[in-house]
């Protein structure tokens, strides 16, 4: 299968699976949030050459699918090979996790696998923080939110000079929109 034909069956797959969900704090269906990310991922990918484009982009639009949806592994797996099963899983926190765990378990879990999985994280955070943050944050839940975006380009950056500095300049963005120092 090619690539623009295996990214085109993610698109699909992920918006069967996020259908009826929306952006937290909009009224946007969910799956502008998994376009963001991988336009994210397709412009890193053409100012840095050198990644695999489908591995990139299939896990940039199904980072979601196993953490929001009742899509299973092994599902996933099926429609899309053990690569790509592995760098969603890696995307996806662990629930059975105390919740301060989780995003350092899967950052870990993300350094493990791909650079082109590590870019999907960074795209992630830098779309999550393109939106103000729900009405209902506490200042002390925004902090702790620009801290963890600030572990995350700490942890990553290695993977994409390009994403590390689209993500620096977001996290100032968001605190100045927020009023977070």
């Amino acid at each position: 299968m090619q690539t623009s034909d295996l990214v085109n069956k993610a698109l699909l797959f992920a918006a069967q699976a996020h259908n009826g969900q929306l952006r937290p704090g909009s009224t946007l269906p969910y799956l502008v949030h998994l376009s963001d990310v991988a336009l994210e991922v397709a412009t890193t990918l053409m100012v840095e050459p050198g990644y695999d484009p489908t591995l990139a982009l299939c896990c940039a639009l199904l980072h979601d699918v196993l953490e929001d949806t009742n899509i299973d592994e092994a599902t996933l797996e099926a429609h899309f090979g053990p690569a790509i099963v592995g760098g969603v899983r890696a995307l996806t926190k662990d629930p059975s996790l105390p919740s301060d765990e989780r995003m350092i378990d899967s950052l870990r879990r993300i350094q493990q696998q791909p650079r082109e999985v590590w870019l999907v994280k960074l795209a992630d955070r830098i779309s999550n923080l393109s939106t103000p943050p729900p009405a209902h944050w506490s200042p002390e839940r925004i902090s702790a939110y620009c801290t963890e975006a600030e572990l995350i380009l700490t942890t990553l950056s290695p993977a994409s000079p390009y994403l590390t500095t689209r993500l620096r300049s977001r996290i100032d963005q968001y605190r100045n929109m927020t009023g977070v120092a």
